[in-house]
């Protein structure tokens, strides 16, 4: 069939018809390349293909077109369209099935864009579950959208992280890095004991998501090391920078996010210090032997309103502790 005919085809899917206060959809199951060259996702756009390349995020339709062609995907979740005058939308009551064109701007896209978007880019066709409004008005299409948006809150990042190994998704990088939250998190010696929220973010509380955006760079530094040493090695250096904090009284800045990943930047520098005075041996002593000169020099300021740069705290760190002493 030629692109030409797709256009002018008439498509009819069987419906189901539901009422939510003042309005009416029907639900319905459609290919996903029918749903790729009917929809369109911006109607500040004239050229529907272009709108998705503006609009969207095309590394992330990739990550779905390659899902949906793996042979494992499967996306239960329902793709929200608005019919527009293009589709030329019927409704057969008797034979209950919902009829239209197949035309580039037949549905206006509500919620799903992203996941349209990968459609038109996998080479595999599955039934995609779509829930269709007909006759909305374009404030009532803009409302939806913001409603659909803004009211339905997508999982969070740490709730993500927390459960990533019961679904067996986790890189080996993610796995050491799970562990080493937990043993933070649960040992009874840990300078974090305490601190830590796994699956929610937590006013004073160090979450997954901060917690492996600070650790994770310096993953390489610990060459064969395993998780045992690396905790004991990281442990005892904020072991030693949180006494630092608490001799400024602001200990608890070790929980804010732009804090906690600076002085995790800052690791490397001070161990090797450590490495080079002392060989490898990092104890809460020794790290603090190190960074005294730190401390001295800096104010509670520095880390109570650390701004909203950690790689600016970290430079102001590495740069005080490179200072040499003078009268």
């Amino acid at each position: 069939m030629t692109e030409s005919s797709k256009v002018s085809e008439s498509l009819s899917f069987s419906y189901s018809l539901v009422t939510q206060g003042k309005y009416n959809f029907y639900t319905l199951t459609v290919p996903s390349d029918v749903l790729a060259r009917t929809c369109f996702v911006s109607t500040r756009d004239e050229d529907p293909k272009k709108g998705f390349q503006r609009v969207l995020d095309a590394k992330r339709a990739e990550e779905i077109a390659a899902y949906i062609d793996s042979g494992l995907g499967t996306i239960p979740s329902a793709i929200v369209l608005s019919a527009q005058p293009e589709a030329e939308m019927t409704i057969d009551r008797k034979k209950k099935t919902l009829g239209f064109k197949s035309h580039p701007r037949a549905f206006l896209v509500l919620d799903g864009q992203h996941r349209v978007y990968g459609f038109s880019k996998a080479k595999t066709a599955l039934r995609v579950p779509v829930v269709v409004y007909n006759g909305l008005s374009r404030r009532d299409e803009t409302r939806l959208f913001i409603d659909i948006n803004t009211k339905q809150r997508p999982v969070s990042n740490e709730l993500l992280l927390d459960i990533k190994n019961l679904a067996e998704y986790e890189s080996d990088v993610e796995a050491v890095l799970r562990e080493l939250f937990d043993q933070f998190m649960d040992d009874p010696g840990s300078p974090l004991l305490g601190l830590m929220s796994p699956a929610n973010k937590a006013a004073g509380k160090l979450t997954r998501v901060t917690f492996n955006a600070a650790l994770r760079p310096l993953m390489g530094n610990f060459g064969n090391a395993n998780n045992a040493e690396i905790y004991s090695a990281t442990a005892a250096y904020l072991t030693a920078f949180i006494d630092g904090l608490a001799a400024l009284k602001a200990p608890e800045s070790i929980t804010s996010p732009v804090v906690f990943r600076a002085v995790l930047q800052l690791f490397p520098e001070v161990a090797q210090k450590v490495k080079d005075r002392k060989g490898a041996v990092y104890t809460p002593d020794n790290f603090a032997e190190v960074m005294g000169a730190l401390f001295d020099r800096l104010k509670k300021a520095s880390f109570s309103k650390p701004g909203l740069s950690y790689r600016a705290l970290y430079e102001t760190m590495s740069e005080t502790l490179r200072k040499k002493f003078s009268l």
